[in-house]
């Protein structure tokens, strides 16, 4: 990550949810990922295009390629994407220690022995560390994170999120991630990309974003106060007119999500790059028909119209509702 302030989660607790065993990298639909109203699991197709998207698109790069941040086997020696685990509500839990130690929660933190680390455990990286609790429907997340010799943890930053519940960090309080959000609800799974519908927004990354936040982003990691850059918490999706029907089934699910939920601008890092799950069952070759894409290929979507309150990650839709619309404004 580049210029990045820790911070800390306060979370709004939820009944637990029992809820049935479940294994690592299997379907998690026992537990929600955030409520169906949450600003992760909601459609942006409808909504008006950002006045600034033109300047947004060329910072971010309009010829650069979309790129698959995730896939099969190793790059450079690391898994590629970022890993999770999950773990019964009876895993026991150990201390974390952190360098925001006034910043993050305290936990402790339900992390097996065997947790994937992002990049692998030789990683010097973000070395993120993704952990469920499918019991209570519980997320943990950990920025920065290592091993101690005694079985407790250290990392920079650790956040804790109900996933029953959309509520947000304080403003201006980061989590494991840049921009202050959950990393995990964002990530592309392979199951779901098989199954031909990814049903949530995407995570992604441009080298250089503004020292701002919109909703609901609730920090931001930049020096840079020039307005053509977009903050953090900014929303992309693929134009609608953009033709589909070339690609292979897994690279369509996903490009069909980028139109229908967008992606959301989460931490500064390479251009267009979306996240996802590292999974064996990826076919490196097929995810590269994604790179057809370029900046270009995208609009920045104004979803300010979504917030119901700027502290919340509720959004004013529901199944059943149609999308709020403004007037479009010019590009």
């Amino acid at each position: 990550m580049l210029y990045r302030v820790a911070g800390l989660v306060v979370i709004c607790m939820a009944a637990s949810l029992q809820v049935a065993h479940a294994q690592i990298a299997s379907d998690l639909s026992a537990c929600p990922i955030f409520p169906p109203d949450s600003y992760w699991n909601v459609p942006i197709d409808k909504l008006p295009i950002d006045q600034n998207s033109v300047a947004f698109i060329a910072v971010g790069g309009a010829d650069k390629p979309l790129h698959p941040d995730f896939g099969s086997g190793t790059f450079n020696g690391s898994p590629i994407g970022i890993p999770y685990a999950t773990v019964s509500g009876s895993q026991p839990k150990v201390k974390v220690t952190f360098n925001y130690p006034s910043e993050s929660d305290a936990g402790p933190y339900p992390i097996p022995a065997n947790v994937p680390i992002e990049g692998g455990a030789n990683s010097t990286g973000d070395r993120h560390v993704l952990i469920i609790d499918r019991d209570n429907c519980v997320l943990y997340e950990l920025y920065n994170t290592s091993p101690n010799s005694d079985g407790t943890w250290r990392a920079s930053s650790g956040a804790i999120f109900d996933l029953q519940c959309s509520c947000l960090r304080p403003a201006t309080w980061t989590s494991a991630d840049a921009a202050g959000l959950a990393i995990f609800p964002g990530l592309v799974r392979y199951d779901e990309a098989a199954s031909g519908v990814i049903l949530h927004a995407i995570r992604m990354t441009l080298p250089s974003t503004r020292q701002a936040f919109i909703w609901p982003a609730r920090h931001y990691a930049s020096k840079i106060t020039d307005a053509s850059y977009p903050a953090m918490g900014q929303r992309f999706r693929l134009r609608a007119d953009y033709d589909l029907s070339g690609f292979s089934p897994i690279p369509r699910a996903i490009l069909q999500a980028l139109k229908t939920y967008g992606m959301i601008l989460a931490d500064n890092g390479s251009s267009w790059f979306i996240s996802g799950v590292p999974d064996d069952r990826w076919d490196n070759n097929v995810l590269a028909e994604l790179k057809q894409l370029h900046g270009s290929d995208f609009e920045a979507v104004d979803s300010s119209s979504l917030m119901v309150t700027k502290d919340s990650g509720r959004t004013n839709l529901t199944p059943d509702a149609p999308i709020p619309t403004r007037p479009r404004r010019p590009r």
